[in-house]
């Protein structure tokens, strides 16, 4: 099947089921799985056009909402915090799709780029492996066991939010997540992830969040940026007619249909596999690809 957009050639069951085995696996950690997708994308497709990263965010768009759900539906999406990923990561995913179009239309200088961002992605989760476990680590559940945990924001201001889970209190400074989270977009735009697997470790490994309560929050500040980012490469396109800029909605759909099904799949059966593992295999997949993209550019 050719998707005339993109030019790319496929069986429209490769994309389908790329999306379904790589969003089962990492909506287990609370990320979508476009990070994975893109390189497939670039590397087995030979989709290397800027409007690869308008495609990849047509997949979160149509993928996430089923893990969100059942976040929301456990109680565990922390509110605060989910607003402070979308409104600091808006404006940084519009500044990024135009730096991608800009500056990065090139496939090798976009491979580079790309091997850095997943080289930080596979670092965190490698450090996150590498720590001892501690009592919010999931450890996988008995069979027919449900988790009573959920998310008690007890204050929430623009300088300070603070909250209860599993017994505990934690806290964060708005302003910080803010930033942060500004510098994510702008990477997330560019790469066309929406930030969310690039924020979620940050969150764990230095603010020291639990994870069951980051994932969801990641998850929905992916899914309104992504829709962000795809209505400005959209929009963008009519100014750049002779590249390839606008999503091609086809593909990204048939990726989302199968990461749908993959995300809901994978988070009913996270309870049941060790979260280690879970990283474990990510951060292998992770820093093979960045590797190879790195090397690619020096070699």
């Amino acid at each position: 099947m050719l998707f005339p957009v993109s030019g790319v050639e496929v069986n429209p069951f490769v994309p389908f089921i790329a999306a379904f085995i790589v969003s089962f696996f990492t909506s287990m950690g609370g990320v979508s799985g476009a990070f994975l997708l893109l390189p497939f994308q670039v590397s087995i497709l030979g989709y290397t056009a800027p409007s690869v990263s308008a495609t990849n965010q047509v997949f979160n768009i149509v993928a996430i909402p089923s893990g969100v759900y059942r976040y929301i539906r456990e109680g565990r999406m922390l509110w605060p915090l989910t607003w402070a990923v979308i409104i600091g990561t808006l404006p940084g995913v519009f500044i990024g799709a135009w730096i991608r179009i800009e500056y990065l239309p090139n496939p090798k200088n976009f491979k580079f780029f790309v091997g850095f961002v997943l080289l930080y992605i596979g670092w965190r989760l490698l450090l996150d492996v590498a720590r001892p476990k501690n009592k919010y680590e999931d450890k996988g559940s008995p069979a027919g066991s449900v988790s009573s945990h959920f998310v008690d924001v007890k204050m929430s201001t623009m300088k300070k939010v603070e909250f209860e889970y599993d017994g505990e209190t934690f806290e964060f400074s708005s302003p910080i997540i803010y930033a942060l989270c500004f510098l994510v977009g702008i990477a997330g735009g560019i790469y066309g992830i929406g930030g969310g697997s690039i924020i979620a470790p940050f969150f764990v490994a230095i603010i020291g969040l639990p994870v069951y309560t980051v994932a969801g929050a990641a998850l929905m500040g992916t899914f309104i940026t992504s829709v962000a980012g795809v209505t400005f490469y959209q929009f963008l396109s009519q100014f750049y007619p002779d590249v390839s800029v606008a999503p091609d909605w086809s593909l990204g759909f048939l990726f989302g249909i199968g990461g749908f099904l993959g995300m809901y799949l994978g988070a009913r059966t996270q309870k049941f596999v060790p979260a280690k593992y879970i990283k474990g295999m990510l951060c292998v997949c992770v820093l093979f690809v960045a590797g190879k993209y790195l090397l690619g550019f020096l070699m």
